[in-house]
């Protein structure tokens, strides 16, 4: 089994790159977020295309020699000792034929994102080093809690989570110690079949999304089935599953954790032993606590739920 390698902790004074790798953002959205980067003792560095606008169907942070050559800098830069995605969207599919790593295997750091950056992920994973599953910086302007970025400013200091939670009624039980994987499943999805893709054998999984149909929540989920990725795990977390199927028709349209979404999930798995937990509280959700990508992770699931890393 291949040595996952966890960057160092920061120490005060440390540089963050904040960069745009897919999706357009504007100033005032990133305000509040390079403050508290700021107010933690740390130094953000933003990169020279974070406020960047390219439209081609779709409004992107810069064209996708800009974006390669921001976070190429961001990866690479000796000086920079944390990497914080300003949002995911769409657009990091573009980069990861083209990302260089030697300055960051001399040097690795933490990479910080969720959603799209899924993609950048499963590819530093693929490399050998764990990243952040956590809240972007551009969320910290639309009311997430306060203890989102709390835990990623403990994990950068060195302090790893631990999680306790209810029992959902969906949960399976069981314990079990793996690897945890995973992300945005729209990402893990479209990665299936890439030399980009996660590697599920005796992996802990897991999956979140936000406003997908459900049928089409239905086929990924069965596309994962159809490529033996639940033969292969050893357990599944499932996260938020908000703005699901049609607003006007769904009455959990605003909820983190879709009913009718879980339950999909739920009958899609049911044949499978391994253990699972629903409502863990990491995704487009305003209560987004981190996970670590490569991490080992001890799961126990029964009347309470434990997962420590």
């Amino acid at each position: 089994m291949k040595k996952i390698i966890f960057p160092k902790s920061l120490k005060k004074g440390d540089k963050i790159a904040v960069i745009s790798p897919a999706g357009a953002v504007d100033a005032s959205q990133m305000e509040k977020g390079i403050e508290m980067i700021k107010s933690r003792g740390f130094e953000p560095v933003l990169g020279e295309h974070l406020y960047t606008r390219f439209s081609n169907g779709y409004n992107y942070a810069g064209t996708e020699q800009e974006r390669i050559k921001d976070i190429n800098w961001a990866l690479n830069d000796t000086e920079i000792r944390a990497v914080w995605a300003s949002r995911g969207g769409y657009g990091c599919q573009h980069l990861i034929q083209h990302l260089k790593m030697k300055g960051f295997t001399e040097n690795p750091k933490w990479y910080i994102g969720y959603s799209d950056n899924t993609v950048i992920q499963s590819y530093l994973l693929k490399k050998g080093y764990a990243s952040i599953h956590g809240q972007t910086i551009k969320t910290s302007s639309f009311g997430v809690t306060d203890e989102s970025y709390d835990l990623i400013f403990d994990i950068l200091k060195g302090k790893t989570p631990k999680y306790s939670l209810e029992s959902h009624q969906f949960n399976k039980e069981g314990n079990i110690e793996g690897e945890l994987i995973g992300g945005n499943l729209a990402l893990i999805y479209a990665l299936l079949g890439t030399r980009y893709s996660f590697d599920f054998k005796d992996k802990i999984l897991f999956i979140e999304d936000i406003g997908e149909n459900f049928y089409a929540l239905d086929r990924m989920i069965m596309s994962l089935e159809l490529a033996g990725v639940f033969s292969k795990i050893k357990g599944l977390i499932i996260g938020g599953m908000t703005n699901m199927g049609d607003e006007k028709e769904n009455k959990s349209y605003e909820e983190s954790f879709d009913e009718f979404a879980y339950k999909l999930i739920s009958e899609r798995i049911s044949r499978y032993k391994f253990p699972v937990v629903f409502g863990f509280p990491n995704g487009h959700i305003k209560d987004n606590r981190p996970l670590l990508i490569g991490a080992q992770v001890k799961m126990k699931v029964g009347t309470k739920v434990k997962i420590e890393f």
